[in-house]
């Protein structure tokens, strides 16, 4: 991790568009600025973790409901008469 020491009113620049600014220090909390193009989204880390965690989610649950389908299809044909001793 690279750690760099700035003042109130001093920036970082990450890359060529990515520019983030100390706005102001009040005691413990930092205010600060970033410009960035519009296509890189910019989050808080705590809601970053919680999109990513829906999105994992939002991911088994079509998973675990593919798998269900599947399974479904195999459970008719045992259920089907005649279909006994067929193999």
């Amino acid at each position: 991790m690279l750690v760099l020491t700035r003042k109130s009113n001093q920036s970082i620049m990450i890359g060529d568009g990515i520019e983030v600014s100390v706005l102001s220090i009040m005691g413990e909390k930092v205010r600060i600025g970033i410009q960035a193009p519009r296509d890189i989204p910019v989050f808080r880390k705590e809601v970053y973790l919680e999109i990513h965690q829906e999105r994992l989610g939002a991911e088994e649950d079509v998973g675990d409901k593919a798998d269900a389908e599947s399974n479904m299809g195999d459970e008719a044909d045992a259920e089907q008469p005649g279909l006994e001793g067929r193999g």
